[in-house]
């Protein structure tokens, strides 16, 4: 009987991303405070830049964490650290500039940690990295805030002892150059991981990314202990993506992809999850029974994929905008957000 996955590193990695959105979530919150209380016009426009990345970051977030496909809490240590941070960015005890210090430490622990995500990833399974991947824009632009930060930090601690502005020192040179060339990459990365957080179709490619990466993955091992883990991972992922279609994508794209090809698809998802099941059932000691029913789901997929991306995606962008294409992918990262949330209770 195959169990769903509950690998540890997974697991883990799942608790880390938890941590990232909480801690992205306080940065936020820390990005308004220091606009509100800070008295330099010109650090005021530079932290409302970062403010307006760090809106957009925490979506970046949100979609990594629906793809990985493993909803987790927060670490105890976040959730008692958040609070008493925040209480210590509201009170008069420190400085603009004693504030700003701890806001550009924040920025290198979440810089680092989202780096540690990505690396972790790596050795944990080649469908967690593709999973992660959009992590790499919020890592970039992370690190490129905290440069700009050290050169911020230069600016006004002079201002504060001496009412005078400082002459740029080394911290703005440095700044300036690593924030553009982190810019610079990070834009490239930028371009199209916006489209992946609003995109419904690169949502949806991206779901299909992962799951023929699992396949390969399965393909390569005859272990029971990483076939039983690679199809846990597998049943979770394509029970909530066909959910999620159905609940969202689907009827929305009825009136003008057709009521035939749109049933196809539900017909489709339906042999897919008996398929599941009878997979389910199957004890992955028994290594070539069970390849061969993954290799026939695998073929049954390919064709529902390419349905997907080669007739539907088009009838999307012949009959959607920009708004409404963005406004879909939103409602089917919410509900499959909500469909992991509730399967992850079911398994408890």
């Amino acid at each position: 009987m195959v169990t769903t996955l509950d690998d540890t590193k997974r697991l883990a990695i799942g608790e880390r991303l938890a941590d990232l959105k909480a801690f992205q979530n306080l940065i936020i919150s820390n990005d308004q405070k220091l606009i509100d209380a800070c008295p330099y016009e010109d650090v005021r426009e530079r932290l409302q830049n970062m403010l307006e990345d760090d809106r957009k970051n925490i979506g970046i977030i949100d979609t990594v964490i629906v793809q990985y496909g493993i909803q987790a809490e927060p670490s105890a240590a976040t959730k008692i650290f958040i609070p008493q941070f925040e209480q210590m960015m509201s009170g008069n005890e420190f400085t603009f500039y004693q504030k700003l210090i701890h806001h550009e430490l924040m920025k290198h622990g979440q810089a680092m940690s989202g780096v540690m995500i990505h690396k972790a990833a790596q050795k944990v399974g080649a469908d967690i990295e593709v999973a992660i991947t959009p992590l790499n824009t919020v890592n970039f632009e992370g690190r490129a805030h905290q440069e700009q930060l050290k050169g911020m930090l230069e600016q006004v601690g002079v201002r504060e002892m001496t009412g005078l502005d400082a002459d740029q020192g080394i911290w703005g040179r440095v700044q300036d150059a690593i924030a553009a060339l982190s810019g610079i990459a990070g834009s490239v990365i930028t371009q199209n991981t916006d489209k992946q957080d609003m995109n419904i179709q690169t949502l949806i490619r991206l779901d299909h990314e992962k799951v023929n990466t699992i396949f390969t993955e399965i393909g390569a091992t005859k272990d029971p202990q990483k076939l039983q883990e690679y199809f846990g991972q597998l049943y979770k992922d394509l029970l909530a993506h066909a959910q999620a279609e159905e609940e969202v994508v689907y009827p929305k794209v009825r009136s003008f992809y057709g009521n035939d090809n749109t049933q196809e698809l539900y017909d489709e998802q339906s042999q897919m999850k008996r398929m599941l099941d009878e997979i389910k059932s199957i004890n992955p000691a028994s290594a070539d029974e069970f390849r061969s029913k993954v290799k026939h789901l695998m073929d049954v997929l390919g064709d529902h994929i390419r349905q997907e991306e080669f007739t539907m995606f088009p009838a999307i962008d012949k009959n959607c905008s920009n708004e409404q294409k963005e406004q879909m992918a939103t409602e089917f990262k919410t509900a499959k957000s909500k469909i992991q949330q509730e399967m992850a209770a079911s398994m408890q």
